[in-house]
């Protein structure tokens, strides 16, 4: 396999992957519609930032420890459904308030360091996003390249068609936006957001 060959064949693969409704997005479009703009973005290039990780350690061999040591994997699972089902189960609360709080809970601030936070920890705390790379990055490695240098590379990739896929979401959400700020429509959308979230924390932990 050329090098022009595994950039075009991994961008279709990661490219279906991307648009593909998953945890990523629902993340993405609920912070996009509410009208953090900073965070929104925060959290894109968190999700991000853990996607190039994976791409490094992958390179690096790091996280075949992932495929071959139970107890690492199990450990890293349990954290990030954890953490999913934390984050989740605190939207579904703050909606049986009479009235949603704003500026006092952190999940609320608009601000680019809380999306990346938010983003970054979602994304390296899933496992399977881990396993991901590692079954399928080294099928996109050429024997006569630098692996590290091109698992960079490949990462890179699923990061830019990420990024175009994000604007598009946020995007869209912006014109919700006005409609997503009544009390009774936030509501509506944390629930169904929460229960995502939830329910992928819940998947994680007991799904195969």
């Amino acid at each position: 396999m050329t090098t022009t060959t595994a950039l075009w064949s991994f961008a279709l693969v990661v490219g279906l992957l991307t648009l593909t409704p998953g945890l990523d997005t629902a993340l993405v479009l609920r912070t996009a519609a509410l009208g953090h703009r900073a965070r929104a973005w925060g959290v894109v290039l968190g999700i991000q930032t853990g996607v190039l990780a994976w791409g490094a350690l992958t390179s690096l061999g790091v996280t075949a420890l992932l495929t071959a040591s139970q107890a690492a994997y199990e450990a890293l699972r349990w954290a990030g459904a954890a953490y999913l089902v934390w984050m989740g189960v605190r939207m579904l609360r703050k909606t049986a308030r009479e009235a949603p709080e704003s500026g006092t809970d952190p999940a609320t601030r608009d601000t680019f360091a809380s999306g990346w936070r938010q983003g970054t920890l979602t994304n390296l705390l899933n496992p399977k996003v881990g396993v991901f790379y590692v079954a399928v990055l080294p099928q996109f490695l050429p024997a006569d390249t630098n692996h590290l240098a091109m698992g960079l590379l490949l990462a890179t990739e699923h990061i830019l068609l990420g990024l175009l896929w994000s604007t598009a979401l946020i995007a869209g959400a912006r014109l919700l936006s006005t409609w997503l700020r009544r009390p009774a429509a936030r509501r509506t959308l944390d629930r169904l957001t929460g229960t995502v979230i939830t329910a992928f924390g819940l998947r994680l932990a007991f799904g195969d």
